[in-house]
């Protein structure tokens, strides 16, 4: 278990000046809903520019037959040609995704820490709610406006007999990752782990379609909030403690109708491996998952509909992961008891050498 740590007190110059702690999580809170309502309207508008401008696309070669190498069989293709309206809910793909991992049995290796998973209502984030939950932790799921999807994940926190807190804001606004953390932190007594998965994606097929709005919503989500949140989490983190960043397949090998996703992914993975090097004197690891596709919300809200059923139909293993394939690898990471010596790596989950 990761040792307590107490948070310095703050200089004018390395903060700016608040009044009272209690004050600005206050005013913070009471701004988070209509912040985020905010956002999430302005990501329908921006998927609502970019389906103006598709265009039918020829069919795609048919892929090698799909490979299952888990307990159980998973999904293959075709998946449900569904399009969702951003930031996308989980609840409303006629395919759920599957996050309980059923054949994973827990064995207390998180017991008794405290966690902050960013964009933790769905898909790969509740995944790993689920399973830190199995291993003893508590756990604060902060998402934008997916109210439904957020109690679903936080009811599976629960049924895993472990404390659950949610959290609605925008990462890009570090006023609320400030107050989110230490509202965190005073519900559970300290903070142990910092999983930041939230993200932002929309395919632009030209770069001279990619507006600057466009842009800014996929750098400040991917990449600033990833600043915001661990420049929050850091002085509550204490030996032992860890950050876990989401990155991607796509910031390994990039993607040509994902421009600015793929260079926040690769972002990541510096940022990753930077802040590692800084943290490691400390005792605070940092690491990074780099999955390939994965059957969240994410893509059905972002691709067309008939683009979706053949959504991860290309990858090595001929289908998209499910989210709970995904989730043990963060468990690895955070635990100490398993990854007590790895700091500063990027995990490759993708399927294959090459995603």
């Amino acid at each position: 278990m990761a040792t307590r740590k107490k948070t310095p007190a703050k200089t004018p110059a390395a903060r700016k000046a608040v009044k009272s702690p209690s004050t600005a999580r206050a005013s913070a809170k009471a701004a988070r809903p209509e912040a985020a309502a905010k956002t999430a309207q302005r990501q329908r508008a921006l998927q609502a520019e970019v389906d103006q401008r598709e265009k039918a696309k020829p069919a795609k070669k048919a892929a090698k037959q799909a490979v299952q190498a888990g307990k159980r069989r998973q999904p293959e293709n075709p998946l449900p040609a569904q399009h969702l309206r951003k930031p996308g809910n989980e609840h409303a793909l006629a395919e759920a995704p599957r996050y309980l991992a059923p054949d994973y049995i827990g064995s207390e290796k998180l017991k008794g820490m405290s966690a902050i998973i960013t964009g933790g209502d769905s898909g790969i984030g509740r995944a790993v709610a689920v399973l830190f939950a199995r291993e003893g932790a508590d756990v604060a799921v902060l998402y934008l406006d997916e109210h439904e999807d957020a109690q679903e994940t936080c009811n599976a926190v629960e049924a895993e007999g472990r404390r659950c807190l949610l959290i609605s804001g925008d990462v890009r606004d570090s006023s609320f990752c400030d107050a989110a953390v230490a509202e965190v932190v005073e519900a559970f007594g300290g903070l142990d782990i910092l999983v930041n998965n939230a993200a932002f994606q929309l395919h632009t097929e030209a770069i001279e379609d990619l507006t600057d709005e466009h842009l800014n919503e996929t750098l400040m989500t991917n990449i600033g909030g990833y600043f915001h949140m661990a420049r929050a989490a850091v002085p509550h983190l204490g030996r032992g403690a860890c950050i876990i960043n989401t990155g991607s397949e796509t910031g390994l090998f990039g993607s040509k109708a994902l421009l600015d996703y793929s260079a926040t992914k690769g972002a990541i993975h510096a940022f990753t491996m930077a802040l590692a090097s800084q943290l490691q004197p400390r005792g605070i690891r940092v690491n990074a998952v780099a999955p390939g596709p994965v059957w969240t919300p994410l893509n059905p809200a972002d691709k067309q509909a008939k683009d979706v059923a053949e959504f991860g139909k290309d990858s090595a293993m001929g289908r998209p992961a499910q989210p709970e394939e995904l989730s043990p690898a963060y468990v690895f990471l955070a635990s100490p008891v398993t990854a007590s010596y790895i700091t500063g790596a990027i995990l490759p989950v993708m399927g294959g050498p090459h995603g």
